[in-house]
């Protein structure tokens, strides 16, 4: 790949392999700052429903002894480091004997279209409202009408949802409220099924895109107007080209690099906004799961989604590293 040299290539591997081990390290450290034990919890809500246990101390022992809670905190550790590495992350605690990577590969897929394709409308919609707010040529009523558009970007995710859930749902009936498709139907590849997959999935996704939107406007605008002053820019309209090739090969083209590095860093922040999302709309997807995790004290489940969503985060960040030579080919890492 032009631009490219093996040092930069290792280097940046070596920085992938070292974020992921202290995401990792992380993520194994803060649960056990908790307080609480998460077998004594497990066993707790079997009291609760069924009145009595009998031998509960022995039970806890013998399960505490089955998920590696007994030993010592460093033998913990590199049981955990060795399971993360093979992508065995064992039983969940509050679902035994379902394993973790069988409840997070169900959800996985839920959680990637509606991230997806809130990213990819958040990153466009944004893009372009902040393009024409930096253009100069843009007509005064068009950028006089698209800041309001950027009003609900002070919400936090979780808060549009409610009042879309209120609006959309309940007052005008427009939408399911919750859930990820109908009740009665058999997922596949069947138009019904697909319809519904669509329905559901419009809030949390509007919810999403018009909350963060204005963070890529913003940033937009601000290139926008960096570049206006730039040679390229001033030679192109002594060559007398149209301005819409102005705008969109010299204006959009030279802007759009930091916002595209920009979108890598906020794929995190994106999949952490989306858990109450996911909670609020009832989304079964690794959002809904991780709170499933939180609130039942799942070791386990906690420490496999959100190594998930570390190892996720971190491959966009290197594919869109190794990609900015292609996207701009100014940028070369030759010497």
């Amino acid at each position: 790949m032009a631009g490219l040299t093996p040092q930069y290539v290792l280097r940046r591997l070596g920085m992938f392999l070292l974020t992921i081990w202290l995401g990792a390290t992380i993520i194994f450290i803060i649960p056990r700052l908790a307080p609480g034990d998460p077998v004594a919890a497990m066993v707790s809500r079997l009291t609760a429903q069924a009145g009595y246990i009998e031998n509960s101390a022995e039970i806890i022992a013998a399960w505490r002894e089955r998920f590696g809670l007994d030993g010592p905190l460093w033998v913990q550790y590199l049981a955990y480091m060795r399971n993360m590495l093979t992508l065995d992350m064992g039983y969940s605690l509050s679902s035994f004997p379902s394993r973790v990577d069988e409840m997070i590969f169900s959800a996985l897929p839920w959680t990637v279209g509606l991230l997806s394709v809130s990213t990819i409308l958040s990153f466009l919609a944004g893009n372009a409202i902040g393009a024409l707010m930096g253009w100069p040529r843009v007509p005064r009523w068009i950028r006089a009408l698209l800041p309001t558009s950027l009003t609900f970007t002070s919400i936090p995710f979780f808060m549009l949802g409610i009042l879309l859930v209120y609006l959309f749902a309940y007052e005008l009936r427009w939408l399911p409220p919750t859930g990820a498709y109908g009740r009665g139907l058999t997922p596949g590849w069947n138009w019904p099924f697909i319809k519904s997959v669509i329905e559901h999935g419009i809030l949390p996704v509007l919810s999403i895109v018009v909350t963060s939107m204005g963070f890529w406007a913003l940033g937009m605008r601000g290139m926008i107007i960096t570049n206006q002053g730039e040679d390229y820019m001033i030679l192109a309209e002594a060559k007398g080209l149209r301005p819409s090739r102005i705008f969109l090969r010299y204006g959009v083209r030279n802007s759009i690099l930091p916002q595209v590095t920009a979108l890598a860093l906020s794929l995190g922040g994106i999949a952490g906004g989306s858990t109450l999302v996911e909670y609020i709309f009832a989304y079964p997807g690794m959002g809904y799961l991780l709170y499933q995790g939180i609130v039942n004290t799942d070791y386990t489940l906690i420490q496999g989604i959100v190594f998930m969503l570390i190892l996720g985060t971190a491959t966009a960040v290197l594919i869109l590293d190794l990609l900015l030579p292609v996207l701009d080919p100014r940028i070369s890492y030759e010497r």
